[in-house]
């Protein structure tokens, strides 16, 4: 979350990834992806385009 709260645009997975120090590799990609997509599921996330994450605005 933090990550989400120092950016100030959307972020993908892959920047994501990037931010967190994890090696860019698919597997961690498609891991990082599916853990956001149950964030923004929940509604602690915000997907704005597809594949696309922020975190929801007041």
């Amino acid at each position: 979350m933090a990550v989400f709260t120092a950016a100030d645009h959307p972020l993908r997975a892959r920047q994501v990834c990037e931010a967190m120090d994890l090696t860019v590799a698919p597997n961690n990609i498609n891991n990082v992806r599916l853990k956001l997509k149950r964030l923004a599921d929940r509604g602690i996330l915000t997907e704005t385009e597809q594949g696309l994450f922020t975190q929801p605005r007041p």
